[in-house]
């Protein structure tokens, strides 16, 4: 298969995505008081679109769950909150998601067909939610939103 092919497979597997990007994590931990943000700009307010949060662990991390508090700034400045749960191991302590190496890669979707109400500039941000302040084990986490396929109705 040529080079070229492989290209064009991909861009059409992704072709729903709207925007996408990870930030590391230090790697000595996740501080309760660092928050990853992630500027998005929106000119469609009629489409739909489904927002994710992608995680890369290590087999340090020690829980069997995450919690992430997700702070949406609106262009006007008005402040949305969520709190999403993320289970990334089985009760026998079995990991979930894909593993790669010594890594375990997971994809959380937490809002599903959504809309962007204005046009503007908006900045996602993200912290962990859990009880230790400094959380090992954590080495990227992402912002994916997608193109639904279909737009609001009127």
């Amino acid at each position: 298969m040529s080079l070229l092919l492989l290209v064009l497979l991909a861009i059409a597997c992704d072709r729903d995505v709207f925007f996408v990007d990870d930030q590391r994590v230090d790697p000595s931990g996740w501080n309760l008081n660092e928050k990853l943000s992630f500027d998005v700009e929106v000119d469609d307010t009629a489409r739909l679109y489904t927002f994710f949060i992608d995680l890369r662990l290590t087999a340090d991390y020690p829980y069997r769950n995450i919690f992430f508090f997700v702070n949406t700034t609106f262009p006007d400045g008005g402040v949305a909150a969520d709190t999403v749960e993320c289970p990334v191991a089985l009760p026998d302590g079995q990991w979930m998601g894909k593993r790669s190496g010594g890594y375990i890669d997971n994809r959380y979707s937490f809002r599903k067909n959504m809309i962007f109400p204005m046009q503007g500039s908006y900045r996602f941000e993200i912290a962990h939610g859990m009880r230790d302040t400094n959380v090992v084990g954590v080495k990227n986490v992402g912002l994916r939103i997608e193109r639904a396929g279909g737009e609001r109705k009127h």
